[in-house]
Parts: C-alpha cells; sequence; structure tokens
C-alpha cells in the first residue's frame, strides 16, 4: 500500500503540472448560457444547478447546450448499478429509497448476462448520501469511490418508505435490432419513405443510452475533479448531433471550466503552477500521463490505447460498464461547436436525421465506410454531403447564412481565434428555409436524388463546401474535398484516394438502378433493402438451417445420455 500511495502520488503531481501548462491558455466560452461548471464536490453541483434555473428563466440561444445540461444534471443525480437481474429492481428500489426520492430506473443488459439498473434520484444530495453509506468489498483494491457500485443479494435491512414504487422505465433498454427483426419491419412498411423513417427509429439512440454516454462523461468527471480543481467531461458528435446509432463510439473532450473572478478581499491565495502557453507538445504529454492514470485508476475503464500523433491527439478506451467505445480529447472546443451545428441542421428539418442514418447505413453495407482507419470516406465527410445535396433543395440553408443571421449571443471563438458563430435559434431563421417552405419531396425522392446528384458530380474539378452552399473550385489535386465549415482551410476528406471516390459513384449508380427495379409485389426484398444488402428469404432460410441443426444437436446429447446410461447399467 505504501508503494501504491507514493505513486499514486507522483502521478497526480506530474497530471496537476501537466494540466497547468495544457489548459493555462484555453479560451473560454463567451454566451451567458455557457457558465461553465466547476469540477469539484458541493461547489460543482451548485454551479450546475445556478447554470440550469438560468437556461429555465432567460432561456438559451441553443436546443443543444440547453439539452446537454439537462443530461449533465441527469448524470449527477443517476447512480449505475449492477444487479442480478432486472427482478431486483423492486429490492433494489425499496434499499434506495432511504436515500432520497427516485424519479426513474432503467435496465439494460451486457452481454446477455450481467445485468445494470441507471437509477435516477431527485436530488444530487440522494447520491452523495448513497456513496457515503457504500463500502468496498476487500482491501486487494485500489478503493476508488464511483457512481458505479454492486447491489448485494439479501444482505441489510431497508428503510420502508410510504411512496409508491416505481416501475422500471425501461427494460433491457440497450438490446440491439437483429439484422432479421430490420429486414422483418422494412419489408411490411408500405414505402420507401416509410422504410426510412422505420430504419431511423429503429437504431437511433434512445433516451437510455443517451443518459448512460453523460453517465460516463460523469464517471470521469468524478475522478478527474479529484486532481484538477476546473475541468469537466462533455460529450459531443453523433452522440449528441441526432446522427449517433446504436453502438456508435462516443466522443468526450475534457475542457477547462472557468474559475470565478478573483476576490480582492480575500486575504489567502493558492499557491499553484504557472501558467504557461499550451503546444501540441504539451498535449501529447498531458494525455499521456492521463491515459495511464485512467488504466490503473478508474473502474470499467480497459483497453486504453494513446494516439498522439494524430492532427487531433486522443486517448481511445472502451468503458466495460456500458460495453461503449470512446474517444478522449483535450480542448477540442471546434468539434464542440461542430456538434451544435449539424444538430442545428438535424432540428431544421425532420427528413435531414433519417436520410443521413439511411445513407450512413448503406454506405457501411457497401463497405464504403469502414471501423477502421484507411483510404475510405468517414462518416463526418459522408453527413456533409447529405447536408450539401439538401443545400441544393433548398431544404437547408448554407453556413454562411448562418453566420449573417447570428445575434450577439451566438458568438463562439474556439484556440487558435477559429470563429464559430451561427445562429443557434432556428426560430429566427429566415421564412424561406423553415421547414415549411417550397420544397415538401418524400424521403424516397430525396434519397434517389442524392444518388442520381453524386453519380455526375464532377469531383475532379468542384469540392463541397456547406459553408458558402455552392460548389468551390478544387484547391488541390487530391480526388476528393470537402471543406470544414468551421476550419476552411482543411479538407475532411484528404484521406480518400481515387480508387474509393471512385467506388463512391459506382454504388450510387448500383443504388439507382436497385431503387428503380426493386418492386414490393414481386419480391421479398424491395425498396432500401437491397441497399442495404438485406434480404429477407434468405435471412429466413438462415433462421430454419440454424434451428435445424440446433434441433440435431439436441437430438444427439439426448441419444448420447441415453448410450451413456445404457453402458452403465451393463457394466
Amino acid at each position: 500500500m505504501a508503494l501504491f500511495s507514493r505513486a499514486n502520488s507522483n502521478a497526480l503531481s506530474l497530471l496537476n503540472y501537466c494540466y497547468c501548462k495544457k489548459f493555462a491558455m484555453s479560451t473560454r466560452l463567451k454566451s451567458r448560457s455557457h457558465t461553465l461548471v466547476s469540477s469539484t464536490g458541493q461547489y460543482r453541483n451548485n454551479k450546475l444547478s445556478e447554470s440550469l434555473e438560468v437556461i429555465r428563466t432567460e432561456g438559451t440561444e441553443s436546443t443543444l447546450e440547453a439539452e446537454i445540461f439537462k443530461r449533465r444534471d441527469e448524470a449527477c443525480r443517476s447512480l449505475l448499478i449492477q444487479v442480478y437481474s432486472y427482478k431486483s429492481h423492486n429490492d433494489l428500489h425499496s434499499y434506495c429509497s432511504q436515500f432520497g426520492d427516485i424519479l426513474s430506473m432503467h435496465h439494460y443488459q451486457i452481454n446477455n448476462q450481467h445485468n445494470y439498473i441507471l437509477v435516477e434520484f431527485k436530488n444530487k444530495m440522494s447520491v452523495d448520501n448513497v456513496m457515503l453509506s457504500a463500502s468496498f468489498v476487500n482491501e486487494d483494491i485500489i478503493p476508488m469511490k464511483s457512481s458505479v457500485l454492486w447491489f448485494r443479494k439479501g444482505q441489510g435491512v431497508a428503510i420502508k418508505k410510504k411512496n409508491q414504487k416505481i416501475p422500471l422505465s425501461v427494460e433491457n433498454g440497450c438490446s440491439l435490432p437483429t439484422e432479421n427483426d430490420i429486414a422483418k419491419t422494412l419489408h411490411n412498411t408500405k414505402s420507401i419513405s416509410g422504410q426510412i423513417v422505420l430504419l431511423y427509429e429503429t437504431l437511433k439512440l434512445t433516451d437510455l443510452e443517451v443518459r448512460l454516454r453523460f453517465h460516463i462523461a460523469d464517471h470521469l468527471e468524478q475522478y478527474f475533479s479529484r486532481i484538477f480543481q476546473n475541468l469537466k467531461v462533455l460529450p459531443f458528435g453523433s452522440s449528441l448531433n441526432g446522427f449517433g446509432r446504436k453502438r456508435c463510439d462516443l466522443d468526450l473532450v475534457l475542457v477547462p471550466a472557468e474559475i470565478d473572478k478573483q476576490n480582492t478581499t480575500n486575504r489567502l491565495v493558492f499557491h499553484t503552477k504557472s501558467m504557461r502557453h499550451s503546444d501540441r507538445s504539451d498535449t501529447k504529454e498531458f494525455l499521456g500521463i492521463l491515459a495511464k492514470s485512467m488504466y490503473h485508476f478508474i473502474p470499467g475503464v480497459h483497453n486504453v490505447r494513446k494516439i498522439l500523433e494524430a492532427r487531433v491527439p486522443i486517448i481511445k478506451f472502451r468503458y466495460d460498464y456500458t460495453d461503449t467505445e470512446c474517444d478522449l480529447s483535450a480542448t477540442n472546443m471546434t468539434a464542440v461547436y461542430m456538434t451544435e451545428l449539424l444538430n442545428l441542421y438535424g432540428e431544421i428539418d425532420w427528413r435531414v436525421r433519417p436520410l443521413v442514418i439511411a445513407i450512413r447505413v448503406w454506405a457501411k453495407s457497401q463497405k464504403i465506410t469502414s471501423d477502421a482507419p484507411g483510404p475510405w470516406i468517414t462518416n463526418f465527410p459522408l453527413t456533409l454531403l447529405v447536408l450539401f445535396y439538401l443545400q441544393q433543395k433548398k431544404i437547408l440553408p448554407s453556413l454562411k447564412m448562418l453566420k449573417s443571421c447570428a445575434t450577439r449571443n451566438d458568438i463562439r471563438c474556439a484556440k487558435d481565434g477559429i470563429d464559430c458563430t451561427f445562429l443557434r435559434d432556428i426560430n429566427k431563421l429566415p421564412i424561406d428555409y423553415k421547414y415549411y417552405g417550397s420544397n415538401q419531396d418524400s424521403l424516397e425522392t430525396l434519397l434517389y436524388g442524392f444518388f442520381e446528384y453524386y453519380s455526375t458530380f464532377d469531383f475532379h474539378t468542384n469540392g463541397i463546401c456547406i459553408r458558402e452552399g455552392a460548389q468551390i473550385r478544387k484547391p488541390s489535386r487530391l480526388p476528393l474535398h470537402i471543406v470544414n465549415p468551421l476550419e476552411t482551410t482543411l479538407n475532411v476528406s484528404k484521406n480518400v484516394n481515387i480508387y474509393e471516390l471512385n467506388r463512391i459513384v459506382s454504388k450510387s449508380h448500383e443504388a439507382i438502378y436497385m431503387l428503380e427495379t426493386a418492386d414490393k409485389s414481386k419480391s421479398n426484398n424491395w425498396g432500401i433493402m437491397p441497399l442495404l444488402n438485406i434480404n429477407l428469404k434468405k435471412l429466413n432460410r438462415l433462421e430454419e438451417q440454424i434451428e435445424y441443426l440446433e434441433n440435431q444437436d439436441e437430438i444427439s446429447d439426448k441419444f448420447e445420455v441415453n448410450i451413456g446410461e445404457t453402458k452403465t447399467e451393463t457394466v
């Protein structure tokens, strides 16, 4: 234990030194709704409550900012508890009710064996009381308190309260639909537009899955708050912008919280490390040390990998309690603002998100995208292709338009002076760009139009720019040029080679043919099903074969048992 304490102390000292260097010059958010939250103890909770009250009373210019504050508040008031099965929820409710009022309980299962219930309390104080009451199981552990606990069976006496028990809000809430389930749903739908909507509803993140992603962020923040005075962890990317699918990776960012203005009447001042200008080497050093600390000390964090040579250095890890792959970066506020922009586009028109999800699933099924890095297009530039196409259809405005309509409260500036200002309140959009405009195309028409548009696009000469909402002259000889909307000097598709670009065009031609020839009345494989490589007839045949083999195995097992019994009797 002495060796552990000394190692832990050295790690904390080194982390503190790197932290002060890294976050010295970080840009703070400039909106009143961006009052950032300190990350230590009760002060952290009080500041979060104050921020939420500001949103309730004064309003906020960004629906996503309001959602983030709401979800962070939920996470602070919630505990993730491992149980024996979903049937434990009544016993768990009875026991936990002694600590405070419970608002909801959500059950899910990992690998068909590990059961968890996310318990949301009415007040953060209840969570603090549970943490004070909980204990460790033995001495041969790293004693790290967190908001993830076990519920031991049949030990202790619950203090029964008169409040009414609440049922599980969700049972097995993170289950993934099978390919056959999706196939049956799509096959029984009346139209291609209906298929696209149902595909989106089937694959989008549920309320529980979003809650769990904020739980992960809060779990990390609890640990970091014991080392650093002012630091918070924010989810961003697909988990928040509405384009995320079940089991998608979770993007997280460490950002410095705003330190209270100096009170000149205070005569006692903290000693701290000197602040220095941060640079890339500082980021890599800080994340490298942080990765080791996470691996050794944070429960649930496994398979930690350091990707420090990327343009944005990250820590990759798996969070076992939710079976989620995560990427953690530092002070990458541009990505957070990009999440706001994509979320805004998804809010402007209800057709945007279902169309993006359908095209993402198509791209993965056709092996146009891949989870592994390589010379192929990724989901972010693919999403920009969809948004750009919808701009040409006069469904979405250009970023230039959103910037021209921005108000004072929309002003944002990220590190290195990157301007991230754009309108964040869709109610202030010009009337031409609200949903009730001239374009009322169905999702089927838009899907077909997407493939038609890019199957004939002049990629050799022109690039994609949603900032301008128009084609631009390519500034380089790279096969595909898609401008980063906020960092305009960056091409987000520079990794895509000519072979992969030609595959996108070729697959778009194939998609047009499939949509034109798929006839519901003559086939079990119609509409978007062939685009996704889903064939109901083949899946049903495969299910029958699997069932047949399982029955044969069962018969064989019984036969072997009977033979064994016969031999035993004759000996």
